[in-house]
């Protein structure tokens, strides 16, 4: 992998697709391993597919995520508590993986 450049991040899609890639789907991975593989494969696909990942410096990173993420939720029926523990929990395993993709880890 190339040495990371916060600049180059800004452009992220352009500069650092495989990596996002390959940090997203290591964690769905140990996500759906922990989970309900049914409601992890939802929240990747109908919440974190619109979420964005930014680079806050010191090597660490955030995502943020869509509006209203559990109103975005269909054909998965979870509680709202329920859901944001898991979704913040898989947040945190996708900024883990970043870290670790981008060698701050």
């Amino acid at each position: 992998m190339a040495d990371f450049d916060p600049e180059k991040f800004e452009d992220k899609y352009a500069n650092y697709f495989p990596e996002l890639q390959q940090a997203y789907k290591n964690a769905f991975n140990r996500m759906n391993d922990r989970y309900d593989s049914e409601l992890v494969h939802a929240i990747d696909q109908q919440v974190l597919n619109e979420s964005e990942p930014f680079y806050d410096g010191d090597g660490e990173f955030h995502v943020e995520l869509p509006d209203d993420p559990h109103g975005r939720l269909s054909g998965v029926i979870v509680e709202e508590e329920r859901f944001e523990t898991i979704l913040e929990a898989h947040i945190d395993e996708i900024e883990t993986e970043l870290q670790r993709v981008f060698d701050f880890r």
